[in-house]
């Protein structure tokens, strides 16, 4: 396996220096893009089927840098040359007599992804970049769909952007065959490894021995996805760009320790009251809480739908297009889920419920703050979630400032709090205030408490106090 390059952002030229096709840069100028990312930039030309280019490559970048187009783009570069050979024999096919009645799917390229959501995303994505390119079209393969209508859009697919589950059911039944496969894509390979796929990749390796080039796409370069890439990959050449150990300088990152349920129930309300809030995304641990806080955010008024995966595959696509159209303010999400979701609008994202894994919250921030927009990220945690605190602080190696809200400051808070010093990033910034005429739009005070945390507050209090948590587990707040 080749070294690693760490990539950083420095002067980038347009998309037309990348030497791509003219259907995809008018697709481009379409979208309204003018300047590759750091990650477009670093990727493609190293991905593209050009003399000294076209290697297998191993991406590690965080979610929202624009990584989904920085593999489309050479993809779909590649496969233009294609069409035409492809389309000239499906012309002859079409004007035989002898043509079958059913012929199965044979896609060119292939890209996988860990959840529904994310490859119905990459498929809108592809859609998009491969407007102006006659004869390639692109299909989507996940579980929950009608096998009818997803046989449909599989025949004459140039793309398929699947998760590995059905794409393989697909295969064993003879809808589709992988074996003309040139170019494969692992989107969010560590998260596929989280969910039990790699029995699954493996036999699509098998399945797709032919292909010419791979492209794998991960958080991080964990061990086990350096494993994964030694199994399926060819000498790898590997781009280390921003991961978990970068600061998100566009997503302001706040910590409110509770003292209860209760106490972290008022907290939640008082936010989604904030005016500054265009849509918000709330996460919860389980599909049940998923459920019931969306229940009880509606109750209270709140515009608010659940998403988790045990919901149909239309009632998820349903609620999903109701957020993109702004009918949805704020989304209540497990983290399966929520993965996939690019809503430009979503200003803040709330961490009512903790992932399990640190990962994951890096996942989850990322919701906000898209295309280099600010966002801003709210943890909630109470005394016995301070371990998987202190595992989202190892893995991105610095704090969540803390920080308190007037009228709902907690009663105690962790012994660890009190040798924290607050960092510049714990202040609210100016433009997070609520507009006037709120009580969350009043003006804002700053102070801080002899704890080491960062005493954030509106003009008038949204709540009472919550309850006094056991002896031993918080260490009173000076007053």
């Amino acid at each position: 396996m080749n070294g690693t390059v760490s990539a950083a952002p420095g002067r980038i030229g347009g998309f037309a220096a990348l030497g791509l096709h003219d259907s995809l840069l008018r697709a481009i100028a379409d979208l309204g893009l003018t300047e590759p990312t750091a990650v477009q930039q670093a990727a493609i030309p190293v991905a593209l089927d050009r003399p000294g280019a076209g290697a297998d490559l191993m991406v590690s970048s965080r979610t929202g840098s624009g990584k989904t187009a920085a593999y489309l783009l050479p993809v779909l570069d590649a496969l233009i040359p294609r069409l035409a050979q492809s389309d000239g024999g499906a012309r002859a096919r079409r004007s035989g007599a002898s043509r079958p009645r059913f012929e199965p799917a044979a896609p060119l390229a292939l890209v996988l992804c860990p959840t529904r959501e994310l490859a119905q995303q990459v498929a809108r994505d592809a859609i998009d970049l491969a407007r102006h390119t006659r004869g390639l079209r692109i299909a989507t393969v996940v579980g929950g769909m009608p096998y009818g209508l997803q046989l449909q859009r599989l025949q004459g697919a140039t793309v398929v952007v699947a998760t590995p589950g059905r794409l393989l059911d697909l295969q064993r039944s003879g809808h589709v065959r992988l074996d003309a496969v040139r170019h494969v894509v692992l989107d969010e390979a560590d998260r596929m490894l989280d969910l039990g796929f790699a029995e699954d990749l493996a036999a699509i390796h098998t399945l797709t021995a032919a292909r010419q080039q791979t492209l794998m796409f991960s958080a991080t370069f964990a061990p086990r996805v350096q494993a994964l890439a030694q199994r399926i990959m060819r000498e790898p050449r590997r781009l280390a760009l921003q991961t978990a150990q970068d600061a998100h300088t566009h997503i302001e990152q706040r910590l409110y320790w509770c003292d209860s349920p209760a106490h972290k129930r008022r907290l939640l309300d008082h936010w989604l009251r904030d005016e500054g809030i265009e849509q918000a995304i709330v996460f919860a641990s389980t599909q049940v809480e998923c459920d019931q806080l969306a229940a009880d955010l509606q109750q209270a008024g709140f515009a608010a739908v659940a998403l988790h995966g045990a919901l149909s595959q239309g009632l998820r696509n349903r609620r999903l297009q109701a957020l993109r159209q702004g009918q949805v303010r704020i989304l209540v999400a497990t983290d399966v889920a929520a993965r996939g979701i690019d809503v430009p609008s979503i200003t803040h994202v709330f961490n009512y419920g903790l992932p399990m894994k640190a990962e994951d919250y890096v996942h989850r921030i990322g919701r906000t703050g898209r295309a280099g927009r600010r966002g801003l990220a709210v943890t909630m945690a109470e005394a016995r979630d301070r371990r998987r605190i202190g595992a989202i602080e190892a893995l991105s190696r610095q704090p969540i400032p803390a920080a308190t809200i007037a009228g709902l400051e907690p009663q105690c808070i962790p012994t660890t709090e009190r040798s924290r010093r607050p960092t510049a990033g714990a202040r609210r910034s100016e433009g997070w205030g609520a507009r006037a005429g709120s009580s969350a739009g009043a003006p804002l005070r700053e102070g801080w408490r002899g704890d080491g945390t960062v005493r954030v507050g509106h003009g008038r209090p949204a709540g009472g106090r919550g309850s006094t948590p056991r002896s031993g587990q918080w260490q009173r707040t000076a007053r």
